[in-house]
C-alpha cells in the first residue's frame, strides 16, 4: 500500500491550498483517513481526521478554517486549507488505516508535503 500526497506550496498569509493523498496497492477497506503536521523543532501533531463514515475531528488551531473531505470510491483523501496564517507552516503528512485483501490491518504514511506560508 503506498500514499501519494499532493497540492502543498508557497501561499501568502490569508490563502488557500487543497492537499490531496491517494491510497494505491492491496486494499480491501480504509477507516480513518487523516492529515498530520510538523513543524521545524516541533513534534507531529494532528490537524484533521475522516472516519469512512465521514465523521470529523479537527485540531482546535484549524477548526472553521481547515475541511477534510474523502472520496471513497478513488481512496482518496483531501484537505482543504483556508485562511492561512504562518503557523500553519509545516510539512503534511496524510494517513490511513488500511485493511488489505489478507485481512492485514495497519497504518500507511504519506511521504509529505511542504506547506509554506508567508507573511
Amino acid at each position: 500500500v503506498q500514499l501519494q500526497a499532493s497540492g502543498g506550496g508557497l501561499v501568502q498569509a490569508g490563502g488557500s491550498l487543497r492537499l490531496s493523498c491517494a491510497a494505491s496497492g492491496s486494499i480491501f477497506s480504509i477507516n480513518d483517513m487523516g492529515w498530520y503536521r510538523q513543524a521545524p523543532g516541533k513534534e507531529r501533531e494532528l490537524v484533521a481526521v475522516i472516519t469512512s463514515g465521514g465523521s470529523t475531528n479537527y485540531a482546535d488551531s484549524v477548526k472553521g478554517r481547515f475541511t477534510i473531505s474523502r472520496d471513497n470510491a478513488k481512496n482518496t483523501v483531501y484537505l482543504q486549507m483556508n485562511s492561512l496564517k504562518p503557523e500553519d507552516t509545516a510539512v503534511y503528512y496524510c494517513n490511513a488505516d488500511v485493511l488489505d485483501f489478507s485481512d492485514y490491518e495497519a497504518d500507511y504514511w504519506g511521504q509529505g508535503t511542504q506547506v509554506t506560508v508567508s507573511s
